[in-house]
């Protein structure tokens, strides 16, 4: 059974980005569905990407995957490194894997060696959205993460520092709007539950561990991202002073750079993405890799909730050292609604579907419905707000 056609489609989920799905459909008829991680305002790159790809896929087996990604990234990316091209192979990939457990009649675990759970815990993320009433005030933000609590949820997660820009250095009026965050976000949610802090790689190592040192009382269940990854000692010099789970990983890509994460000790948790780290089979590897080091496995899943929910379902079910999954809430009506058969949450759990693939199939005409199409003049794209340094007031800038 053999590649014949790759298309993309561009599906408008109602948040900052537009996401890309790809459906690729076989010699017999087929088709399988995968999900590239694209960023806003650059999702068609990645889309052609894929395109770009097609020679190189058309006319393969399904079945050989792994020698496929190989080819490619011998003979096609000729072995330089490429972000671009990890997330346009992650949703072929997916889609390959999707294609022969129908092929199969199995679930994609079941092709992996079978289950090691029945249910896949995920945190809530996107909850933070307006959509769910309150302001981002502390309190606002407070009476949010209680509407996730009552929804049934276990863990939520957010980045305190929402409103203030990437720089290395945060003033004191900012961390103090921090702290007071996570301070009601706690007295609202109550200490039975996990809730975790993304700090999006801001900060260097000082302010990082000096932040996270005023919020140890509100128990974090982890710091996400405290430091650049590109740069792993800041992430390690971060960690020596973080009396917290250190989790590092989603800016990361294959298992060449996670070796490096690993070597240095640099952080308890890995947050791989399935869509943009080369999909199931390097997400399995990635995971098989941390094990010895006693590191868990969190995947990153800033996706659909529909096809890039399902295959990190699929890998996690396999993985021994399976952490907890990344669910967008804001994400959730619209991915559940182009699909055919939507993936079951219930209390803060995914049960494992049993269709075989991927577990989830689209249904086209709502599909549809959602695309986002810029034939002829785009709607008119926001201006990116870049930030630009004001004259600092005193009380901002005082010592810490």
């Amino acid at each position: 059974m053999k590649i014949y056609s790759i298309d993309t489609y561009l599906f408008d989920a109602g948040i900052s980005k537009k996401l890309l799905l790809c459906r690729v459909t076989t010699d017999e008829g087929l088709h399988g569905w995968g999900e590239s991680y694209v960023m806003q305002g650059k999702e068609k790159v990645i889309l052609e990407y894929i395109h770009c790809m097609e020679d190189a896929l058309i006319g393969r087996s399904v079945f050989h995957i792994r020698h496929t990604a190989r080819a490619l990234i011998d003979d096609f990316l000729i072995r330089r490194g490429s972000p671009d091209f990890y997330s346009a192979w992650s949703a072929i990939e997916i889609a390959l894997w999707d294609v022969v457990g129908k092929a199969s009649g199995q679930p994609v675990y079941n092709l992996l060696g079978g289950p090691s759970r029945e249910r896949i815990r995920v945190y809530a993320n996107g909850w933070y959205n307006p959509g769910f009433g309150g302001d981002d005030t502390p309190n606002g933000m407070a009476e949010r993460a209680l509407r996730v609590k009552q929804l049934g949820f276990t863990a939520l997660k957010w980045d305190p520092f929402m409103r203030s820009p990437w720089r290395e250095s945060i003033s004191r009026r900012e961390e103090d709007e921090a702290v007071e965050c996570v301070k009601c976000v706690r007295e609202a949610v109550g200490p039975g539950m996990e809730i975790m802090l993304d700090m999006h790689r801001r900060l260097s190592p000082y302010n990082a561990a000096h932040f996270v040192g005023r919020i140890a009382e509100f128990n974090p269940y982890w710091i996400e991202e405290p430091c650049r990854s590109d740069n792993i000692q800041l992430v390690v010099e971060a960690k020596k002073k973080i009396a917290a789970p250190v989790v590092t990983g989603e800016t990361l890509y294959t298992k060449y750079e996670f070796r490096n994460v690993l070597e240095n000790g640099a952080a308890e948790i890995l947050n791989p993405d399935i869509c943009a780290c080369g999909g199931i089979s390097q997400m399995l590897d990635i995971a098989v890799m941390a094990d010895p080091y006693a590191v868990l496995i969190s995947p990153h899943n800033f996706n659909s909730m529909a096809v890039g929910l399902a295959a990190t379902v699929q890998a996690s079910a396999v993985m021994a050292n399976f952490l907890i999954v990344e669910y967008f809430l804001n994400m959730k009506a619209a991915s559940d609604d182009i699909l055919i058969k939507p993936l079951h949450l219930d209390g803060g759990f995914v049960d494992l579907p049993t269709d075989p693939g991927i577990g989830v199939d689209i249904d086209m005409d709502k599909l549809g419905r959602y695309l986002y199409s810029p034939a002829g003049k785009p709607p008119a794209a926001k201006k990116t707000a870049f930030y630009f340094e004001e004259f600092p007031r005193k009380e901002d800038y005082a010592p810490i």
